[in-house]
């Protein structure tokens, strides 16, 4: 784990990429204390992994991280690559995890504030400009604290506890919950774009949207097997 300390005055993020043993499912979840930071920073594959890209955020970084990941490349093959030959990578920070459930993890030598990654069963946590590295340490162990519950929700989990271990200095604004299963669309796809609370809010949503999660699946796949209209 690699840590700095400084003034720093940028964007902060914190977030948890992950793969559920039990479903095979990907997932991601992510925060920050700009606008909209699940459309720059989360990328998810059913059946080839998830990719975080933040500090400075190249979402380049995740499309590519996917594809070196569905050709078979590991996690830690896939940072390897990300990494080499690419004159702006030092202001970035990647999390990646495969279809093994190997996880990978790097900090740019220019990202100069508090700043960490832990990794779990399956999962990895990284954050930059957070207020100590207890935040990751924190999400870590709330994702692995109960393997039996629903990725979306462990993920959730994870999150909180971020948030409760100190989260970042500035207030967060925008949140996001990105879940992959089987099919080539999210299984969940939640954002909280612009919010003062957002984490709470990702919270909300997730429990309006969790009953109909699977139905709304079901209506892509196979619409007669669903009753009802609409």
């Amino acid at each position: 784990m690699m840590l700095a300390k400084s003034n720093y005055k940028g964007k902060m993020t914190y977030s948890i990429a992950a793969r559920c043993p039990r479903t095979g499912m990907f997932g991601v979840s992510v925060t920050t204390s700009s606008i909209a930071v699940g459309s720059r920073c989360a990328f998810v594959r059913a059946g080839v992994g998830a990719v975080l890209t933040q500090h400075r955020t190249d979402p380049r970084l995740g499309s590519r991280g996917l594809d070196l990941l569905a050709s078979g490349l590991s996690a830690t093959a896939t940072v390897e690559a990300l990494t080499r030959d690419n004159p702006a990578i030092g202001w970035r920070q990647l999390l990646v995890v495969d279809t093994r459930g190997g996880t990978a993890w790097f900090h740019g030598e220019r990202v100069k504030s508090v700043h960490s990654a832990h990794t779990g069963v399956q999962c990895v946590a990284g954050g930059n400009i957070i207020r100590n590295t207890n935040v990751t340490k924190a999400m870590v162990e709330a994702f692995d604290a109960d393997p039996a519950l629903a990725l979306p929700e462990r993920l959730l989990r994870a999150m909180e506890a971020g948030h409760a271990a100190g989260g970042e200095p500035k207030l967060i604004k925008s949140a996001a919950l990105l879940v992959a299963d089987k099919e080539s669309f999210a299984y969940v796809d939640l954002r909280v774009d612009y919010d003062q609370r957002p984490l709470e809010q990702l919270r909300w949503l997730w429990e309006i949207y969790e009953p109909s999660a699977t139905t709304y699946v079901a209506r892509a796949i196979d619409p007669d097997s669903v009753p009802g209209a609409g």
